[in-house]
């Protein structure tokens, strides 16, 4: 909630006095007494996020190749190429662990 100055339209400042809490403006001697709590909390909803990669769907149908894993050592992992920066980068090429029990995901 702002307060504008009723003299001169300017932000009103929160500061402590020695008895209480007032408004006081900047650019004139305009001064109010806070008499009652003027703050408020409001939480927004947050969005349902959706996997960035697709989720599991998107690593349905993929290619395997021969890297190794850094988590399991295992030699193969899927992979799949994407654009995620401007046209004139390189496309990233993500991978996933082919060991069922690993399912690590990097990228390189």
């Amino acid at each position: 909630m702002l307060l504008f100055c009723p003299i001169c339209s300017n932000l009103l400042l929160t500061e402590f006095s020695s008895t209480c809490l007032r408004l006081s403006c900047s650019t004139c001697p305009y001064i109010s007494r806070i008499k009652k709590k003027i703050s408020e909390r409001t939480y927004p909803k947050l969005k349902e996020v959706d996997h960035v990669m697709g989720g599991s769907e998107a690593w349905k149908n993929v290619d395997s190749t021969d890297a190794v894993c850094p988590t399991c050592n295992h030699p193969k992992a899927y992979f799949m190429q994407m654009q995620i920066r401007s046209a004139d980068e390189p496309m990233t090429t993500f991978y996933r662990c082919c060991n069922p029990t690993c399912n690590h995901n990097w990228r390189d």
